[in-house]
């Protein structure tokens, strides 16, 4: 009696869910089988593309077969395009199969290849399948081209957006929360040229954009969020479309982040490292020839080094990093007086809730009513349902964009509501933490940090050992254990001078308006990174409980 291994094959996972091939082609199977006296060694069931032979069945089946190389084997199947539809590949695993003796045949489609001229009828039926797929592909090419040209996006939605089906039966795509918004919000960011895209990526991550650092940048540089569709063309000349669907931003601002990222990108991730690093750079004078060091790195062997030295040729030179820290040592060794806690506190209370909570409690209710517009939005699509106006298949998208929006909002709403205890919790913080205020000057902004530098410069400078001291001036000395300021506006700021020097004076420290001016500067700058750091540590907090 001979034998047979069968082989059935469909190409996606919706034809064998809806089982309208694999049945059919197993039960022909075995019916010729029973009526040729055939014995079924194995049934091989595949639901995968046979543009290639990396199937898992066909491989468990190819393996089945080199156990037995002498063996004389035969495999079935209803039709040649269900072993192959790309004949380069066909006949190079027909010459490993001849190799263990294996025989292929076609119950639809038999040829007898005893006789020599049918080997040009097998080629045909295995060139068929591959220049239908051909055929097809360009024909799916084209509509999708004709349906761009006329301003529809017909491919799956970029992030951001949602593929849905109109009433009248054509596709589209709408903006998708919470990553449509975050989208928006980045695009200002990058636009701004104030922060490396590499750190806009990664807050955008952390607000619920996931994405990779390259998908990112073609997320940047995808047209369609300004409403414009690009179509390619076969002479690979490109062609942009006014798009139909809502955009999410406007096209001034694309190209404006197109000319950042073009032109700025390389130069501000550059500029942004060297401040970072050098935030002493215009603070320290060459006692040599008297004019301002300046900051740059040097190439070593294994890394770059950074000094701090003179560009006019003098020998002045000095590690930057060594300076650095011994600038934040001694910065770290002052302590705030005790008479001085009370108009800090003031000044924290400002900080925090004049200026943050009530942002907060704003953005709570924001979400709290987007939570409720999207149960809204899921009660509609359920009666449009039942009402069938609304296909199944979108109720089912609906209500899966749905789940995930509710859950992104209220985990954004517990985070407010971490971040309104955080500032509640630093309102009572006590008085021992507070005298030592610059504890946190590594976390603080370059810009914050060049500024209290500009505050409290550093002097008498060696700069073989790095050893320095602050010059504190008049003001400061009355406020601490020991270059003079504009006057600052602080007419959006809740503490006054007068309040200020009221609180000063009933602590026992007599200061003029000026030198009031310089303890405000000082402590709302110190203020906002205290507010910050507290910031940081509910956010740890929150990542920590979240995993």
């Amino acid at each position: 009696m001979k034998t047979a291994y069968l082989y059935v094959r469909v190409s996606t996972d919706e034809q064998k869910r809806k089982g309208y091939s694999l049945p059919d082609q197993e039960d022909r199977l075995l019916k010729y089988c029973k009526y040729n006296n055939i014995e079924v060694k194995g049934i091989y069931r595949e639901d995968y593309s046979a543009k290639n032979f990396n199937r898992p069945k066909w491989k468990e089946l190819f393996s089945e077969i080199k156990k037995k190389p002498t063996e004389h084997k035969n495999i079935l199947f209803v039709k040649w395009d269900r072993f192959s539809r790309n004949i380069e590949y066909a006949y190079e695993m027909i010459g490993k199969l001849r190799k263990y003796k294996t025989t292929l045949m076609a119950i639809d489609q038999y040829i007898d290849l005893s006789v020599p001229e049918n080997i040009i009828l097998q080629a045909l039926h295995l060139a068929f399948p591959e220049a239908e797929n051909t055929r097809r592909s360009q024909n799916v090419s084209n509509g999708i081209r004709r349906a761009k040209l006329m301003g529809r996006y017909p491919n799956k939605a970029p992030i951001g957006f949602l593929n849905v089906t109109l009433m009248d039966g054509k596709k589209t795509i709408v903006p998708k929360e919470p990553e449509a918004e975050i989208i928006k919000w980045a695009f200002n960011q990058v636009a701004m040229n104030d922060h490396k895209i590499s750190e806009i990526n990664r807050i955008a991550n952390d607000k619920g954009l996931i994405c990779s650092r390259s998908y990112f940048f073609r997320v940047l540089r995808n047209p369609v969020y300004c409403g414009h569709i690009l179509v390619k063309h076969n002479s690979n000349e490109n062609q942009i479309i006014p798009g139909l669907h809502e955009t999410l931003i406007s096209e001034s601002l694309f190209y404006q982040v197109q000319s950042v990222i073009n032109t700025e990108r390389k130069n501000t991730a550059k500029r942004d490292d060297l401040r970072a690093m050098f935030f002493l750079r215009g603070f320290l004078t060459c006692p040599v020839c008297g004019q301002k060091l300046t900051g740059s790195f040097s190439k070593g062997k294994l890394k770059r080094y950074p000094y701090y030295h003179c560009n006019n040729g003098c020998s002045i030179r000095i590690g930057a990093i060594l300076l650095n820290n011994c600038y934040q040592n001694k910065l770290q060794e002052l302590i705030l007086s005790n008479s001085c806690i009370e108009l800090f506190k003031k000044i924290l209370e400002d900080q925090n809730i004049k200026t943050q909570k009530t942002s907060y409690l704003h953005t709570q209710y924001l979400v709290e009513r987007k939570i409720k517009e999207e149960n809204l939005t899921l009660s509609k699509g359920r009666k449009l349902l039942i009402a069938g106006i609304l296909k199944i298949d979108d109720y089912n998208a609906l209500k899966k964009e749905n789940q995930v929006n509710t859950k992104n909002l209220k985990m954004e709403s517990r985070n407010i509501s971490n971040k309104l205890k955080a500032i509640d919790n630093s309102n009572q913080i006590k008085d021992k933490p507070l005298v030592k205020i610059f504890q946190k000057f590594s976390e603080f902004d370059i810009s914050d940090k060049k500024h209290l530098v500009n505050l409290i410069p550093p002097i008498d400078i060696d700069y073989k050992t790095g050893s320095l001291s602050l010059d504190l001036n008049h003001a400061f000395s009355k406020i601490f254990s020991k270059k003079t300021l504009e006057k600052t506006n602080f007419i959006d700021r809740n503490v006054s001078v007068e309040q200020a020097i009221i609180i000063l004076a009933k602590n026992g420290i007599l200061v003029s308006d000026d030198e009031t001016r310089i303890i405000l500067e000082l402590l709302y700058l110190i203020a906002k990174n205290h507010k910050k750091s507290e910031e940081r540590k509910i956010q740890n907090i929150k990542e920590i409980s979240d995993t």
